[in-house]
């Protein structure tokens, strides 16, 4: 009874860890919103680049597919969440592809059409060639590569906070919502016992703490420095 209780417990703990990834997922999903709208109104892509979303997409599929019955038929939320995750990245996509120039178009249209591609070819290697087991593994290494050049994609911005000491390209919300989230499926995977979840969410999480604490340190700068002028009108 002691142990039927404590499996229970532990199925619950997991269950609400991969619940709360896909809430604090869809704050990460509706951040671009205000960039699509500003794309809409102008009708014009201006100088945003559409590459970021089509790797998003690819990313979410990949990890769509390892969350699908086919391959990990015990990690729901996984599947939930990059579904989710796809459909976004794909309604940004075809307003980019609306609004943008035609060599912008025709590029992004070719991406589009090459992911797709690349997708199909994956599903057919996975299923036709591997067994279920190996499938797992497979499918499972491309998933934590493709997590974690998303993860490592923030070092760039890191980098340049550091460089220009000033926060302006490293939103508070985004990085909150980010680290929450790999924090979130990091419990989902260790509850899982699934290191092809919380080995790339872990250095999520480590990424993430990076960026909160870099917020802090340069926010807490910037008001010391923003006073520093105002103490010179006193004698």
């Amino acid at each position: 009874m002691f142990l039927t209780g404590l499996t229970s417990a532990y199925t619950v703990c997991g269950d609400a860890a991969g619940i709360a990834g896909n809430v604090f997922a869809f704050g990460l999903f509706v951040s671009p919103i205000p960039t699509f709208k500003r794309i809409v109104r102008n009708r014009s892509t201006q100088q945003f680049s559409g590459l970021p979303y089509i790797y998003a997409f690819f990313n979410c599929l990949i990890c769509l597919w390892y969350g699908s019955p086919f391959i990990s038929p015990h990690i729901m939320f996984v599947a939930t969440v990059n579904s989710i995750g796809a459909l976004f990245q794909l309604a940004y996509i075809a307003i980019f592809i609306t609004y943008a120039n035609n060599p912008k178009r025709l590029k992004m249209s070719g991406l589009l059409i090459t992911i797709l591609s690349l997708f199909i070819v994956l599903v057919f290697v996975s299923m036709r060639l591997f067994d279920p087991h190996p499938r797992q593994i497979f499918v499972g290494y491309l998933s934590v590569a493709s997590l974690i050049s998303m993860y490592a994609s923030p070092l760039f911005i890191i980098n340049l906070v550091v460089k220009t000491r000033s926060i302006e390209y490293m939103p508070f919300y985004l990085s909150l919502s980010t680290f929450l989230m790999s924090l979130s499926f990091f419990g989902y995977g260790a509850f899982k016992d699934d290191p092809f979840i919380y080995v790339p969410n872990g250095i999520g999480v480590i990424l993430g703490l990076v960026q909160l604490i870099l917020y802090y340190y340069y926010f807490s700068t910037s008001r010391e420095d923003s006073r520093e002028p105002l103490l010179d009108h006193y004698p």
